[in-house]
């Protein structure tokens, strides 16, 4: 009799396995697991999470040595080796441990699936850093078509959480590394996002470095620096009024023959010229003689 495969993805890893197996026979068994020759195994290049916390590491090699691999590695069969979809960390440990075999349950899925498990099976088990979660999540929704509202069901977590960490990723690559790194925290990483510009995001982050700044001083500083950017950019403005630099301006745009702005504070500034095509820029740079 044929029977149907339901899988779960919102309950840890014992979900992850098929509650019925098709072999022309009615049972509720789930697949039992083998013991896997550690050097046949390796990781899953896709795996979302990269970086591994080496005292954690050396505690679970411990435990492993002392009490074995409690739970199997998922493994996917590749040729005459394994590929990990789940496990990878357990894996790491087993080898420090100077294991030989592993127990593990083979699957057999295909490449999105394999990707699938191991994105929310690392989500669930919050072994992912805060930068590796949000691009776990954007993975999810972009390479499996998955709304906010399904991936909330699937992994537990209420959309708005979902959407906060996702927000990470408009982060300065630079700070997201030190997220990562745990130099700042996912909060720090939340503030500064109160910044648009890159260079500020990163100015901010060294600032929190340097001084030690806790996430509420560094809302206050986002804040304050914010307001500086609005004070300057009306000073601009009001210069830009000021009737001498209105008529400079005019007989630059009539020369160059298109729309010029110039900014002028404190004795100092810039002009801009715009051009609209190649050709445009080309007449500009024959208008000065370059």
């Amino acid at each position: 009799m044929s029977t149907n495969k339901r899988f779960g993805l919102g309950k840890g890893l014992g979900a992850l396995i098929p509650e019925q197996i098709d072999n022309n026979t009615d049972t509720n068994e789930k697949p039992s697991s083998n013991l896997i020759d550690i050097n046949l195994i390796k990781a899953n290049d896709k795996q979302p999470r990269k970086v591994f916390d080496e005292a954690q590491l050396a505690q679970l090699s411990q435990s492993i040595k002392e009490y074995g691999i409690l739970q199997p590695l998922i493994l996917q069969k590749d040729g005459n080796t394994y590929t990990i979809i789940a496990g990878e960390r357990r894996w790491r440990a087993a080898k420090q441990a100077k294991l030989k075999e592993v127990p593990a349950i083979v699957m057999d899925r295909s490449t999105k699936e394999i990707l699938e498990i191991s994105l929310i099976e690392n989500i669930q088990r919050q072994d992912l850093n805060p930068i590796e979660e949000a691009q776990a999540y954007k993975r999810l929704i972009e390479d499996f078509s998955f709304t906010q509202e399904e991936l909330s069901i699937k992994i537990g977590k209420s959309r708005t959480a979902i959407t906060n960490c996702m927000r990470l990723l408009n982060l300065d690559e630079k700070v997201q590394s030190y997220i990562i790194e745990g130099v700042i925290s996912e909060g720090h990483g939340r503030a500064i996002l109160g910044l648009e510009n890159k260079e500020y995001q990163f100015e901010i982050a060294q600032k929190i470095i340097d001084e030690g700044l806790s996430v509420r001083e560094t809302e206050s500083l986002v804040k304050k620096t914010n307001v500086n950017k609005n004070i300057k950019k009306n000073k601009d403005v009001i210069i830009e009024n000021n009737p001498f630099i209105n008529e400079l301006r005019g007989k630059l745009e009539n020369y160059f023959g298109t729309k010029v702005t110039l900014k002028h504070n404190n004795n100092k500034g810039k002009i801009e010229i715009e051009y609209y095509s190649t050709e445009d820029l080309q007449r500009i740079i024959e208008t000065l003689n370059i």
